[in-house]
């Protein structure tokens, strides 16, 4: 007969698996309630937009497809993508000159943001536009001396460029700011550390911190361009008007019907809004990477295969 050691638990029974638990998902009847008043409410708009003459449908179809209209979203697309180019890189030069301990260029760039984001953009493209009545002409050479080329801005006729110009500069005075955002997120271990490594302001910046940066630069600067594609509706001031709301405009002052031509150019505006947010999925995802705790499929399947092999291994060598 066995004797049980004083303090000892007495040996029982193997406990059992535990009974799974059967999860009821609260009901919620008013969820499902509002859902169907909205679902009814999109219905009834919808079906009072499809046959309501005033929309101009038959219009809208003639010309989503025009010419002109295809004539302008090129431009749209050229404007945005241009201007948010320069922009983008001088709103970075103008981040590294804010944080850099030079003062002058500090003080440059402090007062270029102050004039930029102090002014709107539509005024400043009044004055883009106005630029040939305040100089006629454009001189490069050495000042007070020799001139090697000579420029009639009034015989340019650059409205194209002009708009460029006062949307890529407006654009920077904002990018500076997301840009130094950026900077300022990265830990200053690693610029220590970069700086214990013998790398200069420039090479720390460029090699270490900027690529850190770009996981925060990069969601709002999506953001500015979907902006600015929307921004370029204002380059009517400088005058330009080939871009898609101008060729909207000319069209619809033609036939007198404005509400199925705006519906056209705005169709085409949420077209590349689509496919700009496509294009910000994917960059966020790739600067994301090693920021986030979350797996990809692939590498939840390589530690599973992992383990697998493992105990493989634990049971042959048992």
């Amino acid at each position: 007969m066995s004797v049980t050691p004083p303090g000892a638990v007495p040996a029982g029974p193997a406990p059992s698996d535990p009974v799974p638990i059967t999860a009821i998902p609260v009901r919620r009847p008013g969820q499902w309630a509002a859902a169907a008043i909205v679902l009814v409410l999109l219905a009834l708009f919808v079906y009072g937009a499809a046959t309501n003459p005033a929309y101009g449908w038959s219009t809208y179809g003639k010309y989503l497809f025009d010419t002109r209209i295809l004539s302008g979203v090129g431009y749209t697309i050229a404007l945005t993508v241009l201007s948010m180019v320069i922009g983008v890189v001088l709103g970075a030069l103008l981040a590294v000159m804010r944080l850099t301990p030079n003062p002058v260029l500090r003080s440059v760039s402090w007062v270029y943001l102050w004039i930029f984001r102090g002014t709107p953009v539509y005024v400043q493209l009044v004055f883009w536009g106005l630029f040939p009545s305040l100089y006629k002409t454009i001189k490069l050479g050495i000042p007070f001396s020799t001139t090697f080329a000579e420029f009639d801005i009034q015989d340019l006729n650059a409205a194209f460029t002009f708009a460029v110009i006062g949307l890529a500069l407006n654009e920077s005075a904002y990018m500076a700011e997301i840009v130094r955002a950026g900077i300022l997120s990265v830990g200053e271990g690693q610029t220590e550390a970069s700086k214990a490594l013998g790398m200069s302001w420039a090479q720390t910046m460029w090699r270490t911190v900027l690529p850190q940066a770009m996981r925060v630069i990069i969601p709002p600067t999506g953001n500015e361009v979907i902006s600015m594609l929307k921004t370029t509706t204002l380059v009517t001031a400088v005058p330009f008007s080939l871009e898609v709301y101008g060729r909207q405009a000319d069209i619809a002052g033609v036939i007198f019907q404005p509400i199925p031509l705006l519906l056209v150019a705005s169709t085409w505006y949420l077209v590349i809004t689509s496919v700009l947010m496509v294009g910000q999925f994917y960059l966020e995802r790739y600067y994301a990477r090693g920021a986030t705790r979350e797996l990809t499929g692939r590498q939840l399947a390589a530690m599973a295969a992992m383990t697998g092999n493992r105990d493989a291994g634990g049971a042959g060598g048992s």
